[in-house]
């Protein structure tokens, strides 16, 4: 609820004050004043986000000290603000509009977002995306700083300022959305609070974009994506054991009946859509890739052949290590575990990689489609001894233990 709450509350706070850094600041405090009242025998507060930005304009009030007479009058108007219409106001895509600022580099405008409309921690975001955490931090430090010296404003862009930024919308949202659906770390495999989040964002992304703009397909191919991949979480995971925590399925193991057929077919639609009526990009792809799984039932009647050519285009449209590893599994099934373990080999090499457990699992998974138990196992038990994710974590140690 607290996590939920956080980013359009502070998308108010900051059009109310118009100081992106304070605002974020005094939104710290408050979600530390949560932490501890909402645990109370009180519980949370009946409308969380009123509380959130109430709690943090007055913060915000304090930090700035000016005189007595504005900061009374201040006080006064944001204890009125903080009734129904004001809330329920959603200004949460203007904030990420403005965390996407051209002033900012792509780095910075993708930390900076997750940071505040995903409400990721520093720790969260350096994982995602694979760099130091410090580096994360001062990313953000910056960021912040570049944009109030850029004299950003929080308004919705114009129309010709939206090309600009819809490519690092997409990208932080992605990653939202990746968190999302796998956590980097932690006792759950998801947190569909971010899933969730990322969706509604971008369902808003996608009305606020004309028609025939010319990043409307990428737009689409997103959404689509996000559904295609979520349209599996209910078989993603499962209890072996009465009473025990769940474990991760894979998706060559999930039981497809459990799979969400509305989402399915709404996450079809839209990319036969975008496909049909604009230039292919990354996203695109990738939900296309997503489609051939959702519309196979099993692994055997997949269509690999596809899904390998799809791989080799995204490979040349967006390269990364995450790309790669999926393309390494691609060319198992069509050409073979052997031939992907040779791939694999050097697909390590890539440093983003390094001691990555996805690494180890997908070798593990080669080596057992291979017919090579006993390696397999080793692999199985050195890709758990890196996981971060609990739910990950048990899959791999019951795989190296034969279970």
């Amino acid at each position: 609820m607290l996590r939920a709450a956080a980013p359009s509350a502070l998308a108010i706070l900051v059009r109310r004050t118009g100081d992106f850094e304070a605002s974020e600041d005094a939104m710290q405090e408050a979600l530390l004043a949560a932490s501890v009242q909402w645990t109370t025998d009180a519980g949370p507060p009946e409308n969380p986000r009123a509380w959130l930005v109430a709690v943090g304009y007055r913060r915000y009030v304090e930090d700035v000290r000016r005189d007595v007479a504005r900061r009374a009058r201040e006080e006064r108007d944001a204890a009125l603000e903080v009734g129904a219409a004001a809330s329920a106001r959603d200004d949460s895509l203007t904030l990420l509009l403005l965390c996407c600022h051209p002033a900012l580099s792509r780095p910075a405008q993708l930390a900076l977002t997750l940071r505040a409309v995903g409400g990721l921690t520093t720790a969260e975001i350096a994982r995602g995306l694979l760099v130091p955490e410090a580096t994360v931090g001062q990313r953000i430090a910056r960021a912040k700083a570049r944009i109030r010296a850029a004299g950003g404003e929080f308004r919705m862009p114009r129309a010709d300022e939206l090309p600009g930024r819809v490519a690092a919308v997409c990208n932080v949202l992605y990653l939202v959305f990746t968190e999302g659906h796998t956590a980097s770390a932690g006792e759950s495999l998801a947190r569909s609070d971010l899933s969730g989040e990322a969706i509604r964002l971008a369902r808003m992304l996608q009305a606020a974009t004309p028609p025939g703009a010319a990043w409307r397909g990428e737009v689409d191919g997103l959404l689509a994506l996000m559904l295609l991949t979520e349209s599996r979480r209910p078989a993603r995971q499962r209890v072996e054991v009465p009473g025990s925590p769940p474990v991760f399925v894979p998706l060559d193991e999930q039981d497809r009946s459990l799979w969400d057929r509305v989402l399915i077919a709404e996450g079809v639609a839209l990319i036969e859509g975008a496909l049909a009526s604009s230039q292919p990009g990354p996203y695109q792809v990738q939900a296309a890739i997503a489609a051939v799984h959702a519309e196979a039932r099993s692994t055997a009647e997949t269509d690999w052949t596809e899904i390998l050519g799809l791989y080799e285009l995204l490979r040349r449209m967006a390269p990364g290590p995450m790309v790669e590893l999926g393309w390494v599994v691609a060319v198992a099934m069509v050409q073979g575990p052997d031939a992907a373990l040779r791939e694999l080999d050097t697909v390590a090499l890539e440093p983003a990689l390094a001691g990555h457990f996805r690494v180890r699992a997908v070798r593990a998974h080669l080596l057992e489609l291979a017919g090579r138990t006993a390696a397999a196992r080793t692999e199985f038990a050195a890709a758990a001894g890196l996981a971060l994710n609990a739910a990950e974590r048990r899959h791999l140690e019951a795989k190296a233990t034969g279970r």
